[in-house]
């Protein structure tokens, strides 16, 4: 198997589970129950998921008043856009 198509299946995969987590998150923000901390909705954005969870913060109006969502989610996607078109650019993957 090609290495890209690994990362594909992972981005694929991050970016789905970062969608869900917003959306269960909003979900018990609503119902007041037990929430999914702040810190783990963010480590799915750095780890790659940062298109879904900016999906689903957009999608769910969730965490959208927050700064570090806010502004964060857009500017990590644009940083691992970068990085991800230069990686292509030096034909690393």
């Amino acid at each position: 198997m090609r290495p890209w198509l690994w990362l594909a299946g992972y981005l694929l995969a991050i970016n789905i589970a970062a969608l869900i987590l917003f959306a269960v998150d909003k979900t018990r923000a609503r119902q007041h129950g037990r929430r999914i901390p702040e810190r783990t909705l963010l480590l799915m954005a750095v780890l790659g998921g940062s298109a879904g969870a900016l999906a689903g913060s957009r999608l769910y109006r969730h965490k959208t008043k927050k700064p570090k969502f806010r502004i964060g989610l857009p500017l990590l996607l644009l940083l691992q856009l970068l990085i991800f078109f230069l990686l292509l650019e030096w034909r690393i993957i």
